[in-house]
């Protein structure tokens, strides 16, 4: 018996892994985020499965459900919302198991903020404006942030901002961030990516709070940074002409140049 932790993606039924379909298919019994994993992904279990919406259930319930299936030999898998590396609350789970010696595996899943930046037909690191993204997030109920992870810190890095669990605080993010990036930088909100309702609105931080205003008041993303929709910026030189590349070898002095015969 084991159990299958899967991310479920962002939302789109069709951007589960192949890995994931079949996790689910091989497994007699699924436990899923009711709140934020699509229903349709339910329709790759197997015939007769056992499937629990885990949305009302405490850590408690949800370690008994999967101790029933181990004392019964039956797969489970565990679908998430996104990836499971981060905000997915699996890293409890894990703890619980690794002590009632309850195997697992891990299928990673397409995180929101990649579907959030393929909505946007952005790249979120451009060169010559950035090469970093920060996922984080605000202070919420469930969760508070160390005192180190303070928003104005990482945006003194100039980094592309995925803030996600926020939009309640819209209005506090573009303050604390106008004096850091400029109210004229470019801001992006997207309502649940992938979707079919995803929904999504393109401001600046001087003026995203208002822009934003009838928007949904959860299930969103805010993107922050110069590089959303930019135009002005080099290009790499991984596909300049001129260079050197083990792929592509500048003439017999490259230095991955094949020895002669």
């Amino acid at each position: 018996m084991t159990v299958h932790f899967v991310g479920a993606g962002p939302g789109a039924p069709d951007l589960l892994t192949l890995r994931g379909r079949d996790r689910i298919a091989g497994s007699p019994v699924c436990l899923y985020a009711g709140s934020l994993v699509p229903a349709a992904l339910l329709d790759h279990c197997p015939p007769g499965a056992r499937i629990v919406n885990t949305a009302p259930l405490s850590l408690d319930a949800i370690v008994a459900e999967i101790e029933a299936a181990h004392a019964q030999g039956l797969d489970v898998a565990r679908l998430h919302s996104g990836d499971l590396s981060i905000w997915s609350a699996m890293g409890e789970q894990l703890r619980r198991l690794r002590a009632l010696h309850i195997p697992f595996t891990i299928t990673p899943g397409v995180p929101a903020f990649a579907a959030a930046a393929a909505a946007l037909e952005a790249e979120l690191t451009l060169p010559g404006l950035t090469q970093s993204v920060v996922l984080t997030r605000t202070p919420g109920r469930a969760s508070t942030m160390p005192p180190a992870e303070r928003l104005t810190t990482f945006a003194a890095t100039g980094a592309t901002l995925a803030i996600h669990l926020s939009i309640h605080a819209l209005e506090r993010v573009a303050a604390d961030l106008i004096p850091i990036y400029g109210g004229d930088c470019p801001v992006a909100v997207v309502w649940r990516a992938s979707w079919p309702d995803e929904r999504i609105v393109r401001a600046t931080l001087a003026d995203v709070t208002v822009a934003a205003k009838d928007g949904p008041g959860r299930t969103a993303l805010i993107l922050v940074g110069p590089v959303l929709g930019a135009s002005e910026f080099v290009e790499s030189s991984l596909y300049a002409p001129d260079y050197d590349r083990r792929f592509r070898p500048q003439g017999s002095g490259s230095r991955f140049a094949e020895p002669m015969a």
